[in-house]
């Protein structure tokens, strides 16, 4: 493999797991918002037991998983897709100035190369992060950067807004309210 592969793969890997440690809620320490729950107590004091724990959160979520959980049968990520189409064509629509280097609609990431808007004379390159089906500004997450580095907030924001406005225009003209 060639070393601009390989620093490319590393780029990628890197800018991946900034975009999914961005918009954590209940941020607990560690990059995927994933931290260890206290033992929950009854109301004397002793531990809870972990059918009592199931009943009051059936989901499990919250709780770290156990090795067992790992491994059974789930949903299949490839029958199922959890992208919101409106973001994902907006997204598409309001950067189609910049080259595409990958597309992936399973996971919903974007990834371009440099490009220069037009009438802008600075190029940018942007990575679109689409994570939930639901029409929300939580489920877009975007990355840009300019060849001398990250943009500013306020440029990132406008982006984001433009892709969110584009995506609820979008909807509105397929008439599934």
């Amino acid at each position: 493999m060639s070393l601009k592969r390989i620093l490319r793969a590393g780029l990628m890997s890197g800018a991946l797991a900034a975009l999914a440690a961005c918009g954590t809620s209940g941020f607990s320490g560690n990059l995927f918002g994933r931290g260890k729950a206290a033992p929950k107590t009854s109301a004397q004091g002793t531990a809870a037991t972990p059918e009592a724990s199931r009943e009051e959160n059936p989901t499990g979520l919250g709780r770290t998983p156990s090795i067992k959980a790992l491994f059974a049968p789930g949903k299949n990520p490839n029958v199922t897709i959890e992208v919101n189409k409106y973001i994902w064509n907006a997204a598409l629509q309001v950067l189609d100035f910049l080259p595409i280097e990958s597309v992936d609609p399973f996971s919903g990431v974007i990834v371009t190369g440099y490009g220069r808007p037009p009438g802008g004379g600075r190029a940018y390159r942007a990575t679109v992060y689409v994570q939930d089906p639901a029409l929300d500004a939580r489920a877009l997450h975007v990355a840009l950067a300019t060849r001398s580095g990250p943009v500013s907030a306020a440029t990132q924001r406008a982006v984001v807004d433009a892709i969110l406005t584009r995506a609820r225009q979008l909807r509105v003209a397929d008439g599934k309210l």
